[in-house]
């Protein structure tokens, strides 16, 4: 939503108008979905294996070069979290939009960073095995099974009058980029597999997703061009079709013979695992709460006797944020930590 946002200027008048708020509380809940999203996929997941780039190859090669990415991704973090609540004293809700909207990315691809060097890490442990790879990356496509979930569900719940061109060219766009990215790993999979069924069950289920994938871009482009209930309504109907075609695909690739094997770990490639991933947690949960903070402020009007509360959450969070990214980098530096939980109370999961 970054370039509908971007469309509406500067945020005006301390406080923000209506408008700004209700879109500011609208990305609030886009990045805390994303954020719990990828640490529910890497984070709580019981499984241990690498993160792999879009381009089908591991995150980095070595520990070093995850732990030096991942330091200095702490580093931009704390910078972007003192930017949002200078953008928020100042009234800017649209820039706080805008920051906000980096921050998850940017808590997107720490998580992955971590979660990779914590693997590397605890395969490099005595006594620990490496995974071996499948035919299928289950964090890759769950993940863009979400996406187009979540793009979807901004069709079905935002109002007419807000699909405006820009936000409506974004979701289609991150629909279509996710419907290649299934394509492409669906067809890889295919040319692979030695299982005659398998090959002709990932071919046959791209082809379902690309012709519902189609016919549902087809309305949207319909509600740009000639924006009307009717037409907003062609596309809840076709996104269904979308949706199931997509929950078909990646419940099928993500069957365990496609998985491979995730690694065999050691007590103490556990321990170094759980110190990573605690310290990565802190952070991701430290994230939330701050976007639950920002999402509180927008929702209130200044006059809200609980304003003060608000704002004093909102500091406490940039608190835990700064102090997540310190735990994170002395778990990294050390391979341990004395603290490998998140904060008592938060809630990272869905």
């Amino acid at each position: 939503m970054a370039s509908a946002l971007a469309g509406e200027g500067a945020g005006g008048a301390p406080g923000g108008s209506l408008q700004h708020r209700k879109r500011l509380s609208s990305v609030c809940d886009t990045c805390k979905g994303k954020m719990q999203l990828v640490a529910d996929l890497l984070l709580l997941s019981s499984e241990t294996r690498p993160v792999m780039a879009s381009d089908g190859v591991p995150l980095a090669d070595t520990f070093d070069q995850c732990r030096d990415t991942v330091i200095a991704r702490t580093k931009e973090l704390s910078i972007l979290t003192h930017d949002i609540q200078s953008q928020l004293n100042m009234g800017r809700f649209t820039e706080v939009g805008d920051r906000l909207l980096e921050m998850a990315d940017l808590v997107v691809s720490l998580t992955e960073c971590s979660a990779h060097a914590a693997y590397l890490a605890a395969v490099e442990s005595a006594g620990s095995q490496p995974c071996l790879p499948g035919l299928v990356d289950r964090y890759k496509v769950t993940r863009c099974q979400h996406e187009v979930e979540r793009s979807c569900a901004v069709l079905r719940v935002t109002a007419l009058p807000e699909l405006t061109p820009p936000l409506l060219l974004e979701l289609s766009q991150n629909i279509s980029t996710n419907l290649k990215t299934l394509t492409d790993a669906s067809s890889l999979a295919s040319e692979r597999s030695r299982d005659r069924f398998a090959k002709e069950q990932f071919k046959l289920s791209v082809k379902s997703m690309s012709t519902s994938g189609t016919a549902f871009l087809a309305c949207v482009r319909e509600v740009k061009s000639q924006p009307s209930e009717l037409s907003r309504s062609r596309c809840v109907l076709f996104s269904a079709a979308l949706l199931q075609a997509v929950a078909a695909l990646v419940g099928f690739a993500t069957e365990p013979q496609f998985l491979g094997r995730a690694a065999s770990l050691s007590a103490e490639g556990k321990a170094v695992q759980t110190a990573v991933l605690g310290g990565a947690m802190s952070v991701v949960s430290a994230c939330v709460l701050l976007t639950q903070g920002l999402r509180d402020v927008a929702q209130h009007p200044d006059s809200s006797a609980r304003m003060s509360e608000y704002r004093e959450r909102l500091r406490s969070s940039a608190c835990a944020v700064s102090t997540g990214c310190t735990l994170l980098t002395q778990a990294l530096r050390e391979r341990s930590s004395p603290r490998t939980l998140p904060p008592v109370g938060v809630h990272v999961g869905k």
